[in-house]
């Protein structure tokens, strides 16, 4: 028996069902890597972040987001390089979905149960999303902008229902805008924590804020 088209499964119906002690033999998804390109990149490389966002309330199935995470690096390997992008898949499919599988064969009216026990077995897993949440974002440079968005808006024929590619105002896959990452290197004030980075607050124990001050002065930052 094949693969269950996309359109059985779009809507959420009913309460989250994930893999438990109760819920077992549910299959591997295929989705197995949610980083790609420079993954352990600073945050002070790639400036430049580019959203997927859900304009629907529905699921995404984990063989839906392995094509799109496929398109979309394919895509940026060839035109931006494997240095030059970060790219994170923001959902993971945790919602376990059923089928109630019905034989086909000669003679299987004998043996068909009907709507006795139809409550299903584990066929495979989906990402349950909602309107306006990341799907996926790109890190990159800011000549590589355009790449990026073309690599979203491939990425977005993958999935069913409706995405948008936006363009974050932040700084990389920080929470801070680029004024603010400007200003706060300028001072010193800011912590490279990898991927993303945390501003030094001027409040609380002046012994924490010593400590801190002293990592962000040491700190060196990463060139490409």
């Amino acid at each position: 028996m094949g693969r269950r088209p996309a359109r059985c499964y779009r809507w959420q119906r009913g309460k989250p069902y994930i893999k438990s002690r109760f819920c077992r033999g549910v299959p591997d998804p295929k989705i197995r890597i949610f980083d790609a390109g420079r993954k352990k990149g600073d945050y002070s490389l790639f400036k430049h972040c580019v959203h997927l966002v859900s304009d629907e309330k529905e699921q995404i199935t984990n063989e839906a987001l392995e094509a799109a995470r496929i398109a979309a690096n394919k895509y940026m390997l060839k035109y931006a390089g494997k240095d030059n992008f970060h790219l994170r898949i923001r959902v993971h499919p945790y919602h376990v979905l059923r089928i109630n599988k019905m034989l086909s064969c000669a003679g299987a009216d004998r043996l068909q149960t009907g709507m006795r026990g139809a409550f299903g077995k584990p066929l495979g897993t989906t990402a349950r999303v909602g309107i306006g949440q990341i799907l996926i974002s790109i890190r990159t440079k800011e000549n590589y902008a355009p790449q990026a968005s073309e690599a979203l808006r491939r990425a977005k024929f993958k999935f069913p229902g409706r995405q948008k590619v936006i363009v974050s105002r932040k700084w990389g896959f920080t929470k801070y805008t680029h004024a603010e990452v400007e200003k706060y290197q300028a001072s010193k004030d800011i912590i490279s924590k990898g991927v993303h980075a945390k501003h030094i607050s001027q409040r609380g124990p002046l012994k924490e804020w010593f400590e801190k001050k002293v990592v962000a002065l040491n700190q060196k930052a990463e060139t490409a």
